[in-house]
């Protein structure tokens, strides 16, 4: 689920659509969490789409750890890349606000985190845009990540939350532990393993029920 303080906004013919701040949102703010309505789609299944589905999945969707392709249920699939986000994912199933979001601000992140299969070709506009979003960055950048998502997990106390309550209380607990003695799940973890244990598994169930007659009217938008 995306925060409730944003909206979707057509930006233009090139980029489509975004996802905006309809108010002030602070860092440290959990921005986005997956929850159960979020769409999960194993390889097996993924493997059995016809092209044109795959089309919509690879456009709209995310990859775990374990392989899953995630289709997010609400707006929060349409948030746009920036080589320098406004939030980040991170190692604890939940996206987090890096710094302060102005209202009518978009909500950027960084592809980089979301196991992209393919070079993505990218064109950001900031200050060192990569131009090439690879998996390979999850290595080449995670130190960095990390230290932007430490500085913002301990505004996380101090800031409201609406988010909060999607947590898991496995979550919920890593969070205390965090801020007890700073013991930190690094984005490394996000990493997709082929072949492990965990993906194997996870890839034999997914839920496809839905997706296409929902988002086929959409597949010309940008995620």
């Amino acid at each position: 689920m995306i925060h409730p303080h944003t909206e979707l906004r057509f930006i233009n013919d090139d980029i489509g659509f975004g996802v905006f701040a309809t108010q002030f949102i602070p860092a440290g703010a959990i921005t986005f969490v997956k929850d159960h309505l979020d769409v999960n789609i194993g390889l097996k299944k993924y493997q059995k789409l016809t092209p044109l589905e795959k089309e919509i999945v690879d456009k709209y969707s995310y990859i775990e750890k374990n392989g899953n392709r995630v289709v997010s249920w609400d707006h929060g699939k349409y948030v746009n890349h920036c080589c320098s986000p406004n939030t980040i994912n991170t190692g604890y199933g939940f996206e987090i606000a890096i710094r302060d979001i102005q209202a009518s601000e978009e909500m950027t992140d960084d592809y980089g985190l979301f196991n992209v299969d393919y070079p993505m070709t990218v064109n950001c506009g900031k200050e060192g845009c990569r131009r090439t979003v690879r998996a390979s960055d999850l290595d080449r950048y995670s130190e960095v990540w990390d230290q932007r998502i430490k500085e913002a997990m301990r505004k996380l106390s101090n800031t409201e939350q609406p988010l909060f309550f999607l947590l898991s209380e496995t979550t919920k607990r890593e969070l205390s532990r965090f801020k007890k003695d700073g013991t930190y799940r690094s984005v490394s973890s996000l990493r997709y393993q082929p072949g492990s244990l965990s993906s194997i598994l996870e890839s034999t169930g997914d839920a496809f029920t839905g997706l296409i007659s929902s988002t086929q009217s959409m597949a010309t938008d940008a995620r």
